[in-house]
């Protein structure tokens, strides 16, 4: 990946609406050539999707809630994961260091719907051992653009 390939992605990062002929512009190439850099990217996995960014409470999941989870048995570990993938409300799953052993990233109508979650669909999974729940009362930043031209990011 070169400097136009970071212009390029910092750009359709930012406004994902811009045509091939304004990301162009930016980086001083062709529509044609963005497209040929933006299908070389896709293929090499550079670019894993492109979506659209909705604002939650317009879809009435107004509740960002955060969950720390323990899982003891490691035979727990799969279907543990494989529920996580499966489950709508969870937007992020880390595994971590430390005293728990993944994160969730959870948005939800309200608290109603986490405990249901946490009650019926979280802690009754074989290995779970313990949760920590987190509720943000208001979000300073969050975001899903990556900073391409960072100082210290990777050049090839």
């Amino acid at each position: 990946m070169d400097d136009l390939d970071r212009i390029i992605i910092d750009r359709l990062q930012a406004d994902g609406t811009l045509t091939y002929a304004e990301i162009g512009a930016a980086a001083g190439l062709s529509a044609s050539a963005v497209n040929d850099r933006l299908k070389r990217l896709r293929a090499e996995g550079v670019i894993r999707r492109m979506t659209a960014d909705i604002e939650p409470a317009a879809l009435g999941l107004s509740l960002l809630a955060f969950v720390l989870v323990a899982v003891k048995e490691p035979q727990g570990e799969g279907r543990f994961r494989e529920a996580m993938k499966a489950a709508p409300e969870v937007l992020e799953c880390h595994h971590l260091t430390g005293d728990f052993s993944y994160l969730l990233k959870l948005r939800l109508r309200d608290t109603a719907q986490l405990e249901e979650f946490l009650m019926d669909r979280l802690k009754p999974l074989a290995g779970v051992d313990r949760t920590h729940t987190l509720i943000a009362l208001s979000t300073v930043k969050e975001t899903h653009i990556l900073p391409a031209s960072l100082p210290g990011a990777v050049h090839a």
